[in-house]
């Protein structure tokens, strides 16, 4: 890969990709390749991140625990004492190959807080910088979703993500038990075929039905989300076979061949059914005996508009605490840059206080879940989450000075900390409703939906 651009690739292994299931014993050979391939891509200028699970099954090895309990203290003390292991044996082969590498943990909470977020991106950016291969992993000691309020990572799959899009990653390949994505089960299904490319996620049909193994807690679905994360944020996303790491390689050299003799890389369309329109335009079929291309993978294309930095924590670091619904009028004058105003707010729900986050919803004014004469998902338009913000005022303060001007504001509360509920710079939108990596879609009007693709 001499004479190419400079790659970031960030490599996510789960459990079942580090231990056997069964023995719990350190899958050495799979692991050996890892760090080869790691140490070459470094060795051709290119800069690499490791999310590893795997903390809990290594902690069972050496407790000599038969299955993964279910008591959550359990759990957390095992990850502390497989933790520990597991980042020897990661040191002990990359120090084989003289690959200095440095470990990070990390939780919800860490990412939630914006200071602490900025660190940790600069301590990636300076650890890649030195050549070195930061290894990351979720802090399991620490992760307590009960008492933080915050929905844990699911096997690393998401952290691994928003670990890619911290970096500014070219690349996240989410290396697992399997090829790729598949349109039927493989397994009970002999006409099941590859899905090679995919352009939108949101008109993914994939079967998803293979849980995450016996140690970890991920699976198909929640690398589906890992993808749509990632892509959001401008990163290629590869589903790929872990017993195979030395394909990382090989399908980097032909992605980035293609996009630079073609612009775009080769695609082997198959005609759908009319039973298979969903995936018309927007995934390619890869023939499973076709052997002129590059290694078995699915390929998620990533957005050509992505949002990163600031806006991208907004919508993906944070826990949302509450909702904020708006009309069109107020979501048309945010998406044009304005901050918004009370008098575009139709009302308020959950318990947050200043400089939360909470859900934009866009409803049609007149509708209001306090009523509760109204439900969202049968009316015309539907309501539709449209993005994040960070408030001036509390739940309670909101709902005392929704739909007034901004001159009312001191009259109502006594107060005015700010005009505005949140600020522009506070206020993220999801660049396409369809595909955007939270909520599922409730629908939205062709007005607003053309907006959500031009709203930064």
């Amino acid at each position: 890969m001499k004479n190419q651009k400079r790659l970031t690739v960030v490599i996510k292994l789960g459990t079942s990709s580090i231990v056997d299931e069964k023995t719990h014993e350190p899958l050495l050979s799979i692991l050996t390749l890892i760090v080869e391939t790691a140490v070459k891509l470094v060795k051709d200028g290119h800069k690499v991140v490791i999310v590893s699970s795997g903390a809990v099954g290594v902690g069972l090895l050496r407790m000599d625990i038969a299955k993964r309990p279910k008591y959550l203290p359990r759990i957390q003390a095992l990850a502390a004492v497989g933790q520990c292991r597991l980042m020897s044996l990661w040191d002990s082969l990359f120090n084989h190959l003289r690959q200095p590498v440095a470990q990070i943990l990390l939780t919800r909470n860490d990412i939630a807080d914006r200071a602490q977020y900025l660190n940790a991106q600069n301590t990636f950016a300076e650890l890649l910088n030195m050549g070195v291969v930061p290894i990351v992993n979720e802090n399991d000691t620490l992760a307590v979703a009960e008492l933080m309020h915050l929905p844990k990572f699911g096997d690393n799959d998401t952290l691994s993500a928003i670990t890619a899009a911290m970096v500014q990653a070219d690349y996240l390949f989410l290396m697992t038990d399997v090829d790729c994505l598949y349109d039927k089960n493989p397994r009970t299904s002999p006409d099941a075929q590859a899905i090679e490319v995919v352009e939108d996620i949101g008109n993914l049909a994939a079967d998803v039905s293979q849980a995450g193994s016996s140690l970890g807690t991920g699976g198909m679905s929640t690398k589906i989300v890992a993808a749509r994360l990632a892509t959001s944020a401008g990163v290629t996303t590869v589903i790929a076979r872990s017993s195979n790491p030395g394909n990382i390689l090989n399908i980097v050299k032909h992605v980035e061949a293609t996009e630079q003799t073609n612009g775009t890389a080769p695609l082997a369309t198959v005609t759908p059914s009319s039973s298979e329109e969903t995936l018309s335009s927007s995934i390619s079929f890869l023939s499973l005996d076709d052997e002129s291309r590059a290694p078995l993978h699915t390929r998620f294309l990533p957005d050509p508009e992505p949002i990163r930095d600031r806006y991208f924590w907004l919508l993906h670091g944070l826990a949302p605490y509450g909702t904020v619904y708006i009309d069109e009028g107020a979501y048309r004058a945010v998406a044009d840059k304005a901050g918004l105003l009370p008098v575009g707010v139709v009302d308020v729900e959950g318990h947050f206080a200043q400089q939360e986050a909470v859900r934009i919803v866009v409803v049609k004014r007149g509708q209001s879940p306090a009523a509760g004469e109204v439900n969202y998902e049968k009316t015309e338009p539907a309501p539709v989450e449209v993005g994040r913000a960070l408030v001036n005022y509390s739940a309670a303060e909101i709902a005392r000075i929704k739909g007034l001007r901004t001159t009312e504001i001191h009259r109502v509360l006594g107060y005015a900390d700010s005009e505005y509920i949140a600020l522009r710079q506070n206020i993220s939108f999801f660049k396409k409703e369809r595909s955007r990596p939270v909520t599922p879609s409730l629908g939205l009007s062709t007005e607003i939906q053309s907006g959500i693709a031009t709203a930064a």
